[in-house]
């Protein structure tokens, strides 16, 4: 295992974990604005009104891409399985 073959699984995990983690944060920053907005339109400031949307607003992108986030993390640990193994024989 060199140095190139670390750099690969560094790189190759951080995309990873950022494809996975693309669709919640992209819908909490896209929540959070709204909200925002709609606080700055109506001057409420209600700490819930900022949570409870966003809650929800994870939990309904859980259950759309859940299946696909889980695929590829399973996909993912299958390949580092299959690193392990060759590094051992």
């Amino acid at each position: 295992m060199d140095s190139g073959f670390v750099l690969y699984l560094a790189r190759r995990t951080l995309e990873v974990s950022l494809f996975i983690s693309a669709p919640i944060l992209l819908t909490c920053l896209l929540v959070g604005v709204v909200i925002t907005l709609f606080q700055a339109v109506t001057s409420i400031r209600d700490m819930t009104l900022t949570i409870v949307p966003k809650l929800l607003a994870v939990g309904v992108v859980m259950l759309i891409f859940g299946g696909w986030m889980l695929e590829s993390l399973l996909r993912f640990t299958y390949e580092i399985f299959g690193y392990i193994q060759n590094v051992l024989q």
